[in-house]
């Protein structure tokens, strides 16, 4: 589609959340892009005029219609998403938004990332992970990463 879009997602456009975690205590992370990142992509590839965001409330959830005006034609996907624990309606019409945005191939490449583990005590990513998930990043975009799992450890 556009490759301002489809242009490799850098570390400051990914977040990164718990999936799960193992029996052995490791954690399975998932990155995902936010809704800046989104709007940023959206105002340089079509510029802010040129898009639109509309949402419609549906059971549990919210869809999203992202519209893009590309040569005075109007183009749309969309996309929906349950409510979130955590702040519900404002989760869920972001998640839409996101889901409606990769739509367009926008963060369609996080679905290839290499499975992400991360050796750690708690539930929670530690602090001293978040620069290796950017140098994570910076080598998957590079193309040096050729492995379907990692595991990054505090060592």
């Amino acid at each position: 589609m556009n490759n301002i879009l489809t242009a490799p997602i850098l570390p400051n456009e990914i977040e990164w959340r718990v999936q799960s975690q193992t029996s052995t205590g490791k954690l399975i992370v998932v990155p995902y892009i936010n809704n800046r990142c989104v709007m940023h992509r959206f105002d340089a590839a079509f510029g802010a005029e040129n898009w639109t965001s509309e949402f419609r409330e549906i059971a549990n959830g919210f869809l999203c219609r992202l519209t893009v005006t590309i040569n005075k034609r109007e183009v749309y996907r969309e996309d929906g998403a349950t409510k979130t624990n955590i702040e519900p309606e404002k989760g869920g019409i972001s998640d839409a938004m996101k889901r409606a945005a990769v739509q367009f191939g926008l963060g369609r490449c996080l679905y290839d990332y290499p499975r992400v583990m991360i050796e750690c005590d708690g539930k929670f990513i530690p602090d001293w992970a978040y620069a290796k998930l950017d140098k994570l990043v910076e080598w998957i975009n590079d193309g040096k990463c050729n492995r379907d799992m990692i595991v990054l450890s505090q060592k």
